[in-house]
């Protein structure tokens, strides 16, 4: 299986690192193919201007920077998206690649004709999220995980509808301990080799 790694975050050698380090191992446990994706390394543009807005319902993204992140998307059968969730959501790079990059005609299409999307990414079969967040579950719960809700379900109706989707956080984050870190590192291996 192929499977891209969406990796965000703008420290090096923070934890969410360590956790992507730790899924791509799982993966190629697994014997499959892993692709990082790292959206801070790349230095990719989350703005989408004027222009790209004005045709945006009209056509694919023409943009030449967006091509080798479209073709990873079509080459992809799984994806993990690793990220801090930070006030509840997604970071703004990762909400601007999805904007960008999961554009008409890339993962979904439509015409003036029908009210309703007709999804493209049939070929993805799984999702799995991995992140870090400093509030506890329960207030997480509270105020609705819009970033759990933007990917396993948001992203998840524009894929195969069989998709499966797994999300696995480390919740109090800001006091964690190395116990409790390394403690999520081992979940993060042991459910991406069985996922």
């Amino acid at each position: 299986m192929r499977v891209l790694v969406v990796y965000c975050h703008p420290v090096e050698d923070s934890f969410c690192a360590a956790l992507r380090d730790a899924a791509v191992a799982a993966i190629h446990a697994k014997g499959c193919e892993a692709h990082v994706l790292d959206l801070y390394a790349e230095d990719f543009d989350p703005v989408m201007r004027a222009g790209e807005r004005r045709g945006y319902n009209e056509h694919a993204p023409d943009d030449p920077a967006l091509q080798p992140h479209i073709e990873r998307l079509r080459w992809a059968e799984a994806m993990v998206f690793v990220y801090p969730t930070w006030w509840y959501g997604l970071p703004a790079m990762l909400k601007g690649w999805l904007d960008r990059v999961w554009a008409k005609d890339v993962a979904f299409t439509f015409d003036n004709a029908r009210p309703t999307m007709e999804p493209l990414m049939g070929h993805i079969r799984k999702i799995a999220v991995v992140t870090t967040c400093g509030a506890p579950w329960w207030w997480s719960v509270l105020v609705g995980q819009p970033g759990r809700k933007t990917i396993t379900r948001g992203i998840r109706g524009l894929c195969g509808w069989r998709c499966r989707t797994t999300y696995m956080a480390h919740y109090l984050m800001d006091s964690s301990t190395p116990e409790s870190r390394k403690a999520f590192l081992d979940k993060v291996k042991r459910r991406l080799e069985r996922f």
